[in-house]
């Protein structure tokens, strides 16, 4: 017999699949063309429509600056979302409801302070960001072009959910949490062992064994690396061969492409 919270989220599950599917045809046109998925089988690819359309169904994806957003733009969004948890469940995006859309990179002011305690507005243009317990924003044009023309390790859903992973523990710094008997020590000792010669690489001007903005933080090497993990799994497992592992543990997934 499953226990009562387990079969509690079947039957929600089941409800929300009834009432909400998504259409065949359009999940069947959008799917066939998103690179990051060609190394799912078919049970993979069953679950993850699952996974989508519950996305769909707890979570509002608008347009922001004029941006219409159709059926097919939430998909490509949520299911490449819902590839990070599909072997973690829908547990790990709680607490948050919005994912905004952008027709392009936008432009966000930060205030900073600085070493010597003075205080800076600091004005960026990204393709994503995440917020601790708020929306993702994504620019259209920035995953349009992720999803449909593959670069390795680029991929701005992936990064910016990756993101949301991590601010589960209370604060982005690299160290989401982890799954039941992965250590934290090893965890923490592949990724910093890795992180601070890439950091090293970026400071001595030797090229970068994977995208140098990785170096910012630790919070954005582990957005980076999870890009790299489902993007370019070959790229990770030949220069972090430990760090690949360790991802390989917390995704329980094998490699993709």
């Amino acid at each position: 017999m499953q226990p009562l919270g387990t079969a509690f989220r079947r039957w929600r599950m089941r409800r929300i699949l009834k009432r909400h599917p998504i259409p065949h045809y359009i999940w069947q046109k959008v799917t066939r063309r998103m690179l990051v998925l060609k190394g799912l089988d078919a049970v993979q690819m069953a679950h993850l429509r699952e996974m989508t359309t519950w996305f769909l169904d707890k979570k509002s994806i608008t347009g922001a600056h004029g941006l219409e957003v159709t059926q097919s733009m939430k998909v490509v969004v949520a299911a490449q979302a819902c590839l990070l948890i599909l072997n973690l469940g829908v547990d790990y995006y709680d607490s948050w409801v919005e994912v905004i859309l952008y027709p392009g990179a936008f432009r966000v002011n930060h205030t900073q302070m600085d070493a010597m305690g003075l205080v800076h507005d600091e004005a960026n243009i990204l393709s994503g960001e995440s917020w601790l317990r708020g929306p993702v924003i994504l620019s259209w044009d920035d995953v349009e072009q992720d999803t449909f023309h593959f670069q390795a390790g680029h991929n701005v859903v992936l990064h910016e959910f990756a993101h949301k992973l991590d601010a589960l523990n209370g604060a982005t710094n690299g160290m989401p949490p982890l799954r039941r008997g992965m250590s934290r020590v090893t965890w923490a000792k592949a990724l910093s062992e890795a992180y601070d010669t890439l950091c090293l690489q970026v400071e001595t001007g030797e090229p970068a064994f994977i995208n140098s903005y990785a170096a910012t933080s630790p919070a954005e090497f582990f957005a980076v690396l999870s890009e790299y993990f489902f993007t370019a799994p070959d790229i990770l497992k030949s220069c972090c061969p430990s760090v690949h592992k360790q991802l390989t543990l917390f995704y329980k997934q094998p490699a993709l492409r």
